[in-house]
């Protein structure tokens, strides 16, 4: 690895960066490099070294839906958070750096007095990583949104696409293949009354906050949702809440839900993910897909 080259981009770089620090899993061993980007630029020239130099490239916002191996992650991990999250409003227009949390520029809608963003003000994921898989929630995907996206990749050239050029599917987009690293987007949201939005916002996030074991670190939602049915309610009927590896338990509260009861390991979660998969498929014959992104070592 050639540390010196990537700090001569980024100062701020860290080494041997224990990613337990971040991600809201509160899991992970230690990355080789770690840097929170300043820029679009920099996040460009840091990917353009990672090529030349052959060094793996991992990039993050709130590594807020996913699992990090025990082993940690080799070469570099980018996260695109505080440094990449300037908003700001142009009429029904808001412009925001990827590493912008979705709360603060639901927040920021609201205060627009903009509508369009309700349901997903409750994610606690950046916009980056919202579009990177087109977070959802409460019938709402940020795909109805988006006006654009700017991102970019090895080659350093910062590019913008539409709407459509994204791809969105269900929790996935252009993004999601990897190579194209997002650095902002525009949201076309719909003129609105502030009153009803905060109302709207409010109501979301209770209900969240009473379905959701919101107290205990997680990675979200750990499954896809399989076609036709409720992963939660599947589990459930499996007679699964509670069930447990290590520090790694499903949710009492609702069984979508793995959390970190404490000092979880990667490798419990995964055998209990695994566990979990083979009791639902046994009982109802439905292959649950794990939501979360696991990435590193084991």
């Amino acid at each position: 690895m050639e540390i010196e080259k990537f700090r001569t981009i980024a100062p701020q770089l860290l080494v041997n960066e224990p990613m337990s620090k971040h991600t809201t899993f509160r899991i992970g061993g230690a990355a080789d490099m770690y840097v929170s980007a300043d820029s679009a630029e920099q996040v460009a020239a840091l990917a353009g070294a990672a090529k030349e130099t052959g060094t793996p490239l991992t990039v993050i916002g709130n590594g807020s839906n996913m699992l990090v191996g025990d082993g940690g992650i080799r070469g570099l991990v980018i996260e695109i958070g505080a440094g990449m999250s300037d908003i700001s409003v142009n009429g029904s227009v808001i412009t925001a750096g990827a590493g912008a949390l979705l709360s603060r520029v639901a927040a920021e809608a609201a205060k627009a007095s903009l509508s369009g963003l309700e349901p997903v003000s409750g994610i606690p994921g950046t916009l980056g990583g919202g579009l990177y898989m087109n977070a959802g929630a409460y019938g709402g995907e940020l795909k109805n949104v988006v006006r654009s996206v700017t991102y970019t990749g090895a080659d350093g050239d910062i590019k913008t696409i539409d709407n459509a050029a994204c791809c969105f599917g269900y929790r996935k987009s252009i993004f999601s293949d990897g190579g194209m690293y997002i650095v902002s987007a525009e949201l076309e949201l719909t003129p609105g009354n502030e009153e009803d939005i905060r109302a709207a916002m409010a109501d979301y996030n209770k209900r969240r906050s009473d379905k959701q074991p919101l107290s205990y670190p997680s990675a979200g939602s750990t499954f896809k949702r399989p076609e036709g049915y409720f992963a939660g309610a599947l589990i459930e009927g499996a007679g699964l809440k509670g069930a447990s590896v290590g520090g790694a338990a499903v949710s009492e509260k609702h069984a979508g839900f793995i959390i970190n009861t404490g000092g979880a390991t990667a490798s419990d979660v995964l055998e209990l993910i695994g566990y979990v998969q083979r009791k639902v498929k046994d009982k109802f014959g439905v292959e649950l897909e794990p939501e979360i992104r696991l990435i590193g070592e084991k």
